[in-house]
């Protein structure tokens, strides 16, 4: 049977930095939507059809990138919800040849510039949005974030379930 669940990539983060957001998330994410690890999107519906080329252009930017160097830059507020605004040239590069490779494919929010971010919060009202993103924002400084590697998901609608991950190897 073809598989017809779109693909969702994302960058994974290193075990420390993967646990910080996930105590974040658990913290303030409304618990009967918090059934996902906190993640950095890069793409939201790749076509399932195109899984060898997409898992292939994966392992060969994993294979080709050191691990990048990337920060969080500052809080954002979302309206409904608050967000980390990862900043990481490297990673956006990958986004981009692979966005370039796979052009025609991608959907109207997938062809958009990328804002990399971390989601610690979504789906809540306004003001308690608003109150979080005040308590996150005081004393914020910019900080390292360790990206360690790359990930491909099947998104079913509920939890995603994992395809493959790839760890940066590269020289590039």
């Amino acid at each position: 049977m073809q598989e017809t669940a779109p693909i969702i990539v994302t960058a994974t983060m290193g075990k420390t930095d993967q646990a910080w957001a996930n105590a974040l998330r658990t913290m303030h994410f409304p618990p009967e939507r918090n059934y996902l690890q906190a993640h950095i999107t890069l793409f939201h519906h790749l076509p399932p059809g195109h899984w060898p080329e997409i898992k292939a252009r994966l392992a060969g930017l994993a294979h080709e990138f050191p691990q990048p160097e990337a920060w969080l830059r500052d809080v954002m507020f979302l309206g409904r919800g608050v967000a980390y605004r990862v900043e990481c040239a490297d990673l956006l590069a990958m986004r981009e040849e692979l966005a370039a490779d796979l052009h025609g494919l991608l959907t109207p929010q997938d062809q958009a510039k990328p804002r990399l971010h971390i989601t610690v919060q979504n789906k809540v009202e306004p003001a308690v949005a608003k109150a979080l993103f005040a308590e996150l924002s005081t004393g914020f400084a910019p900080r390292p974030l360790e990206i360690s590697g790359l990930a491909a998901h099947y998104y079913r609608g509920g939890p995603w379930e994992p395809i493959q991950s790839w760890k940066f190897s590269g020289r590039r």
